[in-house]
């Protein structure tokens, strides 16, 4: 592992499950502590816990939405204590739900200044969106991983849109290696 990959932070991750039943969010919203229910702005329950730190978006289908967790245990761990929530107000919940990664979202540092107009030209134009005048970041789209990267002149990064957690690591290293071998790391 490169000095630059150990930069990478987990900002968020966001999972989803279903626990296969209609719910009544406007019981839910009452028996539930910590929630919004506003389904004039949006169609699901927000429910905020702090112990881990993330949001759970329960809809009338079933399905939630877990946010801001910034680790796949805390996700785990929120969506297995909404589940247990539920289960004590009666509804019945399956022993283990299934719970699907949808989106990590990591930050890092390539610890460099970075002339974004270089290398939107070296990297081409196919996979790269840079419209300095609407956006200070480079949007660098990759295949393998499937990944968006967006890279600022700071040198730090974002990257959105992996499943696994190997993924940002796995971007990086191909963007520190794309980026050295047109000699813009130096």
């Amino acid at each position: 592992m490169s000095v630059t990959t150990e930069s990478i932070q987990v900002e968020n991750v966001v999972a989803s499950s279903d626990i296969g039943q209609e719910l009544d969010l406007e019981t839910l919203s009452e028996d539930l502590g910590a929630t919004d229910y506003d389904p004039d702005n949006f169609p699901g329950l927000v429910y905020r816990m702090h112990d881990p730190k993330a949001a759970a978006l329960i809809f009338r289908s079933g399905k939630v939405v877990c946010t801001g967790a910034k680790s796949v245990d805390d996700v785990t761990t929120a969506l297995e204590d909404v589940f247990d929530e539920l289960r004590e107000l009666g509804v019945d919940v399956a022993a283990s739900p299934a719970i699907e990664i949808q989106n990590i979202v990591s930050s890092a540092d390539l610890d460099h200044t970075l002339n974004l107009n270089a290398i939107a030209i070296g990297l081409g134009l196919e996979h790269i969106e840079y419209e300095p005048e609407q956006f200070p970041g480079l949007v660098y789209r990759l295949d393998d991983p499937d990944v968006v990267a967006l890279l600022f002149g700071s040198g730090k990064l974002v990257i959105t849109g992996g499943k696994q957690l190997d993924d940002a690591e796995r971007a990086l290293t191909k963007i520190e290696d794309q980026l050295n071998d047109l000699g813009l790391l130096d």
